[in-house]
């Protein structure tokens, strides 16, 4: 079967731009790619591509975001957010059932990031 797909960029909603682009940058090391406009944003890190889109209406208590990052280190990872102390909601790092170890961040929206890596 011949192979089509190569990389998949979520989409997530931001009330306000300019606070994402600085939480995901001041906070998660990510940079901007792309130009600016008002009503859309693309961040990239490590081969990760995250895009927001404008929504001002909003409610971050009802927002369903989500997003699930593989990565490496992630022990290393959790322990430098965690000692950063600038993310209010970062939770557990927590070996699952289904093989991976993982811990999730809420964003600036209420988005929830899922980070995880394969136990071997």
């Amino acid at each position: 079967m011949a192979s089509f797909f190569n990389s998949v960029i979520p989409k997530l909603p931001s009330k306000d731009l300019a606070a994402t682009k600085s939480f995901y940058i001041d906070k998660l090391n990510f940079r901007q790619v792309g130009a600016d406009y008002p009503d859309y944003l693309m961040l990239y890190r490590d081969g990760i591509e995250l895009h927001f889109f404008l929504n001002p209406d909003l409610e971050e208590t009802a927002n369903d975001g989500m997003c699930y990052i593989r990565v490496t280190q992630i022990d290393k990872l959790h322990a430098m957010l965690t000692l950063a102390g600038d993310i209010p909601c970062i939770g557990k790092l927590e070996p699952r059932p289904w093989g991976q170890k993982e811990f999730s961040l809420v964003d600036n929206n209420e988005n929830q990031i899922t980070f995880g890596e394969e136990i071997r």
